[in-house]
């Protein structure tokens, strides 16, 4: 993909899969959140080798481990991050869950200056207390409304992904497809004893896993391969304003589709937490726009 309209397309594209994830976990009648994990990451791993392996020139576990440690670290970070966004779609409202998750990219910010000693921009700083503003704006709405777990679960999975990006970053990989499919892997060997102790195992209705592993299939895994070609000709801070599709429709599905909706604090706070964001991808496009 050499195309920069072609690269924007594919990323805009990944953003709109990636947002009708809520929608897809509501239509899931009766699994668990362990049952959910586990064929949601049986349908995203073979997706993503097959691409892994077409990169590769048919070298896929090559590929894999020169990720190294970094790559299980990363994948375990996706473990974290894929087990809180399910916990958080079960506890609260998919608006608030995806407003939190958003604030992956601060959390990373400040990972990476602690364990890395990163140095954080001047409008990263200001980008992350403005983010803070909104975030405990709807941590207290939801506390208020009794959906507390549903926030921590949320912003552990925006941890999770920090820790994912993190390790990318000390690992100096620039592939991160590797470590992506191990957190699949890693999620299934988490979920399946996770599940057989609630008694259940991985018997789900037909309905129930087809929907899971399409998740993992189409919205993971080709939204992975779509993101992942974008990004090779589309610059990160643009990729980062394009991929807030997913941050935005996905309340609007589920409130379309399902008449779901969210409190006002929810979209006050969000809104915030997405203005942050956009205030810090715009100064990074002006800082890497060529004179």
């Amino acid at each position: 993909m050499q195309s920069y309209r072609a690269g924007v397309l594919a990323i805009a594209v990944a953003g709109v899969m990636w947002s009708l994830m809520g929608l897809a976990f509501r239509n899931i009648e009766a699994a668990s959140v362990w049952q959910i994990l586990f064929y949601r990451s049986l349908g995203t791993t073979p997706v993503l080798f097959a691409f892994i392996a077409w990169r590769s020139g048919g070298h896929p576990l090559q590929r894999v481990g020169r990720a190294g440690w970094a790559g299980v670290i990363g994948g375990l970070g996706l473990v974290l991050a894929f087990t809180g966004a399910m916990i958080a779609f079960k506890a609260t409202t998919i608006a608030n869950a995806v407003f939190l998750f958003a604030a992956s990219p601060f959390l990373a910010a400040i990972l990476a200056w602690v364990l890395l000693r990163e140095p954080v921009r001047l409008v990263t700083r200001l980008a992350i207390g403005l983010a803070l503003v909104g975030i405990v704006i709807m941590v207290r709405e939801g506390l208020a409304a009794g959906a507390m777990a549903g926030n921590a679960a949320a912003l552990l999975s925006a941890l999770g992904f920090a820790g994912f990006t993190v390790s990318l970053r000390w690992g100096k990989l620039e592939d991160m497809m590797p470590a992506v499919m191990l957190g699949a892997v890693f999620s299934m060997l988490v979920a399946w004893p996770m599940a057989a102790l609630e008694g259940d195992a991985l018997r789900v209705s037909l309905q129930d896993g087809a929907i899971a592993v399409a998740m993992g299939a189409l919205l993971v895994g080709l939204g992975m391969v779509l993101y992942t070609l974008g990004s090779r000709v589309v610059p990160a801070a643009e990729a980062t304003l394009i991929s807030l599709i997913e941050v935005m429709l996905a309340p609007i599905w589920v409130r379309l589709v399902l008449g779901e909706t969210a409190s006002s604090g929810t979209f006050v706070g969000g809104g915030i937490v997405l203005a942050a964001i956009m205030v810090n991808a715009l100064s990074g496009v002006r800082r890497t726009a060529p004179a």
